[in-house]
């Protein structure tokens, strides 16, 4: 993880490179949250990210009904050796102040693809507005 001291204008400029040059994938099939009790975990090959807390195992799989909460997933891998520290704050601010709307943010690690990857969901019926939010910002 990086540490560096930069100004606001500095940040900006850096993260727009870091989103410039990340592999950009969105999902076409939607996504939900499937929990189950922490004691009935099972592994699910369709399954993006599995987290538990104390009570579930939650996990990020493709919809099966749409009376869920459903969401659009697109994901970033970052380039190797470019400091992406700040990338999720950064991106998720620009979208709430942009378009309203929270996101969610998984996280993982792929030593072969540069390091830290990201998935990251909108609410289905923002999803146009906020992979076009990160278009016009990537041009």
């Amino acid at each position: 993880m990086y540490i560096s001291n930069e100004t606001r204008e500095q940040t900006e400029d850096r993260l727009i490179k870091v989103l410039k040059s990340a592999k950009f994938r969105i999902y076409e099939t939607p996504y939900y949250f499937k929990e189950t009790s922490v004691n009935d975990f099972y592994f699910d090959p369709k399954a993006l990210a599995m987290v538990k807390d104390e009570e579930v195992w939650s996990y990020l799989i493709p919809i099966g009904n749409t009376q869920t909460e459903n969401f659009k997933i697109f994901s970033f891998h970052f380039k190797d050796g470019l400091d992406n520290s700040g990338f999720v704050g950064w991106l998720a601010s620009k979208i709430k102040e942009e378009l309203g709307s929270g996101l969610f943010v998984v996280c993982g690690q792929n030593s072969k693809k540069g390091g830290i990857f990201d998935y990251w969901g909108c609410p289905i019926e923002i999803a146009d507005d906020v992979l076009s939010f990160i278009n016009k910002l990537k041009n």
